[in-house]
């Protein structure tokens, strides 16, 4: 998968994938080393799509168009 290729829902469905490779096919060590590196990116990636989609819905409910409900 390509940069310009990924998005949340890919991104996550991959890793999901790494996870489930990892937890039931047993890789070896130079594989498992690649799954493990390619899922701490995809994270990173799905961490910041997070950021910044909440850094929008922030600026939309501060608007005070929609009323937000607090903990």
């Amino acid at each position: 998968m390509t940069k310009k290729q990924l998005n949340f829902e890919k991104s996550l469905e991959r890793l999901e994938a790494i996870v489930s490779e990892m937890e039931n096919a047993d890789p070896d060590l130079d594989k498992a080393l690649t799954l493990f590196a390619e899922g701490t990116e995809l994270i990173k990636f799905c961490s910041a799509k997070l950021n910044e989609t909440k850094k929008k819905v922030e600026i939309i409910t501060s608007s005070g168009e929609i009323e937000t409900f607090k903990d």
